[in-house]
């Protein structure tokens, strides 16, 4: 059995279409076993060096991370996790700041793990660029997971002869975004699932998402945007799909837009 076949056999087919948590969990569980056996058996004096133990741990969670074709911004969080934990239990904080930090975080970036697409700002390179995409005349233009809302409220401003619709499913972002946007009166923020949300009347549809949506938001887009409408993802292109155009973003990120009509492929 090959290396691929081997992987496979572990779970999923197509990494981008398995949950995160249970290979990202699989992969702590061996850096611990791999770090922690062998010190508690053979090196019980490197048990009181934590922080050493947390980097090996950490750096071995990465690499089984790696072997099993999880993202990138997954090997970061393994590298860093469990040595932000070591540092963070040495600072003796009180017992309320773990429940807070946890509410924090599922205020700022909700269900992730069962979207599989992070919090990701655009830049105003993105914004820029973006703009100069849309119809020369009114139109009407979707953010799906419009985070904080920036893109949008910078497009309201500079095109007041179109409408404006931004969709955040996680709370602090999407209170942070309708807020921000009370003055715009061309543009809307909405709290929810953009995949329930139809794409029938919308000119431009704009998704900074990840790998993992794509395959689903081509076929959605397919199924419900016009001929002549624009679907226009930051960074992560439609696999198997060959865009209509490919632009550079003037942006430090080195950013790409992918331009499709899904509207015009016959489903």
């Amino acid at each position: 059995m090959g290396p691929h076949q081997h992987r496979t056999a572990l779970g999923a087919l197509n990494p981008a279409e398995r949950h995160p948590l249970p290979p990202a969990l699989a992969a702590q569980c061996f850096g611990l076993l791999a770090v922690g056996l062998p010190a508690l058996l053979f090196f019980p004096s490197l048990l009181k060096q934590a922080l050493l133990l947390a980097m090996l741990q950490g750096g071995l969670a990465a690499l089984a991370a790696r072997w099993m074709q999880a993202p990138p911004w997954w090997l970061a969080i393994h590298v860093g996790f469990m040595p932000l934990l070591v540092l963070v239990r040495m600072l003796e904080l009180p017992g309320w700041i773990w429940p807070s930090g946890l509410a924090l975080l599922l205020l700022v970036f909700w269900r992730t793990d069962r979207s599989r697409v992070p919090l990701y700002l655009s830049s105003r390179g993105a914004a820029e660029a973006l703009l100069r995409l849309l119809p020369a005349g009114p139109c009407r233009v979707i953010d799906l997971g419009c985070g904080d809302g920036f893109v949008l409220r910078y497009l309201a401003a500079k095109r007041p002869d179109s409408r404006f619709i931004g969709i955040e499913h996680a709370p602090l972002p999407w209170l942070w975004a309708r807020l921000a946007a009370r003055a715009s009166g061309n543009l809307t923020i909405h709290r929810g699932d953009f995949w329930a949300h139809s794409l029938a009347d919308c000119d431009v549809a704009y998704a900074f998402l990840s790998p993992a949506p794509m395959p689903r938001l081509w076929a959605k887009a397919c199924a419900e945007m016009q001929p002549d409408a624009m679907l226009v993802s930051n960074s992560f292109a439609v696999p198997g799909q060959m865009e209509s155009q490919r632009i550079a973003v003037n942006d430090r990120a080195m950013t790409y837009f992918y331009v499709y009509r899904p509207g015009s492929v016959a489903v």
